[in-house]
């Protein structure tokens, strides 16, 4: 059967090998279509596409069954990750030692599932919705950590450690009295400082407790910045520690998609184009630019709601202006790269 490619769903296959105006090869028979693969068809300018025959059940349930399915599969490790960090939290408080074992039972479970899921977009739309702010935090930031790690060409075993970094970055904060960490109105100057002590305080519970230098140095310059902005010492870039900037860039993502405090929750394709203008003046540009290569693609097909209330779905990513996609809402396509007064408000499954 042959459709339009806006018609076209993940689990799609293709009938026939498919080729551009040029004669350049771009798909080959008995593809499975992922959001990549129509991505590129968008890109060679290719309307129509020959697939086989869809069962009676549109591909496009199916694929949310394998969200559904994914989520099933991970989240039960993913609560177990974040009530493990939450004990590791009050007993390092107590004791001022991190229980190294604790922490792998903590994490390794999860990391080797979530190896499993190649869409972090998916994955953070789906667990993204715990109360408990602080342990979520770091479960995110170690993950995204690892990813981060992964993509900028880490071998697994440093990938891994880089993650444990990431889960560790905010462990100082146990220290930090539990009416400042959950304050919900603006700190004071006096409270902002004590704040900003717990990456001292988690450098000095990591190394007391026998972890490798790197992972201490991480938590402890997590919130250092290029331009010497950063706290808690001013360095600048060339002298933070390649993981520091690894878990600062998961750090900034995982706090801007977030509803804490005051602070607004944004979606997750406008947090993206926030780290990339940080990434000319805060953090490394090299790390942030490849963590926004890899989550681009997975936006594709994601629904969203722009801020008229509109509800449709990303269809392109424009090579353009990554941040401002193309849309397809109900038989319209809207690109926001040229309707710059349309603004996306939400992205969801």
């Amino acid at each position: 059967m042959k459709i339009h490619v806006s018609e076209l769903s993940v689990g799609d296959i293709v009938l026939t090998d498919i080729f551009n105006s040029y004669g350049l090869h771009v798909l080959s028979k008995g593809t499975c279509l992922n959001e990549q693969d129509i991505s590129k068809l968008y890109n060679h300018q290719i309307e129509y596409v020959d697939i086989e025959p869809r069962s009676k059940e549109s591909f496009l349930t199916e694929f949310d069954e394998l969200s559904q399915e994914a989520f099933h599969r991970i989240k039960p490790y993913y609560d177990q990750a974040v009530d493990g960090y939450g004990e590791i939290f009050h007993e390092t408080a107590r004791s001022g030692t991190i229980d190294k074992k604790a922490v792998q039972e903590m994490v390794t479970p999860l990391t080797q599932h979530i190896k499993q899921q190649s869409d972090v977009v998916n994955l953070l739309l789906m667990l993204n919705n715990k109360d408990d702010y602080t342990y979520q935090h770091s479960i995110e930031v170690g993950m995204l950590s690892y990813y981060i790690a992964v993509w900028t060409g880490y071998k697994e075993e440093e990938a891994l450690i880089i993650g444990n970094a990431g889960f560790l970055h905010d462990i100082g904060k146990c220290r930090i009295d539990s009416d400042i960490l959950n304050k919900t109105e603006a700190l004071t100057k006096e409270e902002a400082e004590e704040v900003a002590k717990h990456t001292i305080y988690g450098y000095e519970l990591i190394r007391n407790s026998l972890y490798q230098y790197s992972i201490a140095t991480a938590a402890l310059q997590h919130h250092e910045r290029a331009n010497a902005s950063g706290y808690p010492f001013g360095m600048p870039g060339d002298k933070i520690h390649p993981y520091a900037k690894i878990v600062a860039i998961a750090n900034e993502y995982s706090t801007m998609i977030s509803a804490r405090n005051s602070q607004a929750q944004r979606d997750l394709l406008t947090v993206l184009h926030e780290l990339h203008r940080l990434s000319f003046t805060e953090l490394d540009p090299t790390a942030t630019h490849t963590f926004i290569a890899h989550m681009i693609p997975n936006f594709i097909g994601k629904k969203v709601v722009l801020q008229t209330g509109d509800v449709g779905k990303i269809i392109m990513t424009n090579k353009d202006d990554f941040f401002r996609p193309l849309i397809q809402i109900d038989d319209r396509f809207i690109d926001l790269s040229t309707e710059r007064d349309l603004v996306i408000k939400d992205i969801y499954l």
